[in-house]
């Protein structure tokens, strides 16, 4: 059976979202429920439950691209690099296929998000973007012509385990990482991040909302903690640019929100990008928090899903 829609579904660890989405890229029924923490077997029984409950109300079955916090191991189609702990280790794509009777296409989110940003979002007029995610984490996708670049190792994009280019004296070595390593982007960048570096050097425990608005009205010490993520956040685009040369970068997550990143961050990275004009533009997403449903489902083309899910 044909069908003029996707299904999209963003698997995260609060919670799970899908949504029937039409071929121009609009949503149309879309649920969300919380995340069954750490019950693998439920996070299965939930996603196949959401999407068996929107082809319910279409009639229709439908092709389903799933975003995963995290990546598939190249080899063996595990799950690795997740903070959605119990997913790890997991055959999370043959198990999803077998309890919806189907295929099933997984990408890291950040990749779904970068999709759908490049695919009809802020950065549709772009051959090589670059999306980002600020929020708890950091994270980043690479699209170029429209096609998701997992890399081998399936990590393509992942720029927020990196150390943060450029040091300055205090901040060599850097805060310790869940990853194992210190010092990475992730420590600096992420919301905990900023809130941390406010906390430490005023010993005021705000969070990054907070931050933002407070220098936007004026505070000085919330401004210089603002000042310092805007060149940190600089620097470390300005090494994505060096080494990716994107048309586009789009911002998403939480800190996306700050507005005057998009002014601020490209007045500094010429400094540390290796040309002499620096032309990447610098987006905030079209989509905001849809963009995680919205690329999974666009992991299936239209001309594939027409067709219906093999």
């Amino acid at each position: 059976m044909t069908s003029g829609f996707r299904i999209g579904v963003d698997l995260g660890g609060t919670k799970i979202e899908a949504a029937a989405v039409d071929f121009s890229g609009a949503i149309h029924a879309r649920r969300r429920v919380a995340t069954p923490a750490g019950d693998y077997a439920g996070t299965l029984a939930t996603v196949a439950g959401l999407v068996h409950g929107i082809e319910a109300e279409f009639g229709t079955r439908m092709t389903v691209g799933v975003g995963i916090p995290g990546t598939l191991a190249a080899r063996t189609g595990l799950v690795k690099n997740a903070n959605s702990t119990w997913l790890i280790g997991q055959p999370l794509g043959r198990d999803l296929e077998a309890v919806l009777g189907r295929n099933v296409r997984l990408a890291n989110d950040a990749n779904c998000f970068a999709l759908s940003e490049a695919s009809d979002g802020a950065a549709a007029n772009f051959s090589n973007v670059f999306g980002v995610i600020l929020g708890t984490g950091v994270g980043g996708g690479v699209v170029i012509d429209g096609k998701i670049v997992g890399g081998a190792n399936g990590i393509g994009g992942e720029w927020g385990h990196n150390p943060l280019p450029w040091p300055h004296p205090d901040e060599l070595s850097g805060p310790r990482c869940y990853c194992g390593q210190s010092g990475c982007i992730e420590t600096f960048l992420s919301g905990p991040g900023l809130a941390a570096d406010h906390r430490q050097h005023t010993a005021d425990t705000l969070d990054s909302a907070r931050i933002a608005a407070r220098a936007t009205s004026g505070d000085a010490v919330c401004r210089a903690t603002l000042d310092r993520y805007v060149e940190r956040l600089a620097r470390a685009l300005a090494s994505v640019i060096n080494i990716l040369d994107p048309d586009a970068i789009v911002l998403g997550g939480g800190l996306s929100a700050i507005g005057e990143l998009y002014q601020a961050v490209p007045r500094l990275w010429g400094h540390y990008v290796f040309s002499d004009e620096v032309v990447t533009r610098l987006l905030p997403p079209a989509h905001g928090d849809s963009s995680g449903v919205r690329g999974a489902a666009w992991l299936w083309q239209p001309d594939e899903a027409a067709e219906g899910p093999p």
